[in-house]
């Protein structure tokens, strides 16, 4: 899909989430992987944060940063598998005004590519609430590439065409102009 060049590029400001019971700052390479992109691409990573798998730290990483209006979107990595411990799909659920199905319809697409069927494992979601996109990303740094490389570098771009993320923030919230 083509990049509108006589469309200005609108920097966006996007907190980075690991969700992981075992990394740190240290040894963090998915969450490395996602700022390092977010940069490159023109936006500032305006956050980053580690937090256990656990349902309400999650939801209080995202409530601080939905409430922010330094905020523009947040992307987390990890916590979207199956076993017992992994939570982030419900903890993302449970604060979206709406969830962006297609998000991971076209993740497992991409995935599918590269890893077939094993994609299966992953509960990618995305949603909006309160007019910051979220989306959650599996823990590995090649399911973090892909999410960023295949989908959010593009939806994240003013600039990309037909259509994309950021031309849509404004109207995030118009429900509430409603009487």
């Amino acid at each position: 899909m083509p990049i509108d060049e006589t469309r200005e590029f609108i920097p966006l400001n996007i907190a980075v989430l690991t969700v992981s019971d075992t990394r740190s700052a240290e040894d963090d390479k998915s969450g490395d992987v996602l700022a390092e992109r977010i940069v490159q691409a023109g936006h500032k990573v305006a956050a980053r944060r580690i937090v256990p798998d656990d349902k309400e730290l999650i939801r209080a990483a995202l409530k601080s940063w939905i409430a922010s209006h330094d905020v523009d979107a947040v992307i987390s990595t990890g916590g979207t598998g199956l076993t017992g411990r992994d939570v982030t799909p419900e903890a993302f659920r449970s604060v979206y005004d709406k969830e962006i199905d297609g998000f991971s319809v076209l993740f497992h697409r991409v995935s599918f590519e590269k890893i077939g069927t094993s994609t299966i494992q992953s509960r990618a979601t995305a949603g909006v609430a309160g007019g910051t996109y979220l989306f959650a990303l599996p823990g590995s740094p090649g399911a973090c590439k892909d999410g960023w490389d295949e989908i959010l570098v593009h939806q994240l771009d003013y600039r990309f065409r037909p259509c994309n993320f950021v031309e849509i923030m404004p109207r995030l919230e118009e429900h509430k102009l409603r009487k």
